[in-house]
């Protein structure tokens, strides 16, 4: 079993990828592989509502989007990690969220996120935390992604990666994250195993509010 940790800071070795390690260490000490992917420092662009996902399966835009999308597919679980700017999650990640799961399951291709857990982390010098994971966690809510918890909220403090480390609680929390992501991920297992399928599948019916 593996899980992607997605760093969505400009920054790659700084508050948010300390955090992501915290919880890779700890998932790799339960069994389970981790890797880390950074979305990189360039500006990544949002979605332009230009339809072409629903022909190819895929972003028009290939660029790390469609990069992370091939490694989702081989992946069981994530955990999606991003620093605090102007008070909510960093704008790359979400444009990268924005089209990552837009375009997934389109075209006929099967949800790459459909049933697989999934976590935020936040980094913050102060605050913000909590606005940063309602942010990211609203992309699992809508794609049938169990959400996995912790102790307490999923963040850490420090303006640099040093000084995550003197967040005692916050590295605490991370590894309480790991820990329930391997648990998770091994009952989710054991289930299939066990020959428990995946709920069925409702044709759905889309209502607008002005017709």
């Amino acid at each position: 079993m593996k899980v992607m940790l997605v760093n969505g800071s400009p920054r790659k070795a700084g508050c948010t990828d300390r955090a992501l390690r915290e919880v890779a260490r700890t998932l790799e000490d339960n069994g389970i592989e981790a890797e880390i992917f950074w979305i990189g420092a360039k500006p990544v662009g949002g979605c332009v509502a230009c339809g072409g996902c629903s022909t190819t399966g895929a972003c028009v835009f290939d660029d790390v989007v469609n990069e992370f999308r091939a490694k989702a597919a081989e992946a069981d679980g994530f955990v999606f990690g991003a620093p605090v700017h102007y008070a909510h999650a960093a704008g790359s990640l979400l444009a990268f969220m924005d089209r990552l799961f837009y375009a997934s399951g389109r075209a006929g291709q099967p949800n790459v996120f459909a049933y697989k857990p999934a976590a935020a982390a936040a980094s913050a010098r102060r605050a913000g935390t909590t606005a940063a994971l309602d942010d990211i966690q609203k992309f699992f809510t809508i794609s049938q992604m169990p959400i996995v918890s912790s102790r307490y909220w999923n963040n850490v403090h420090g303006n640099s990666a040093e000084q995550v480390e003197q967040d005692e609680e916050g590295l605490w929390t991370m590894r309480q994250l790991g820990r329930n992501m391997a648990w998770m991920l091994k009952c989710i297992e054991a289930g299939r195993a066990a020959g428990i399928e995946l709920p069925e599948q409702e044709a759905g019916t889309w209502t607008n509010f002005v017709r």
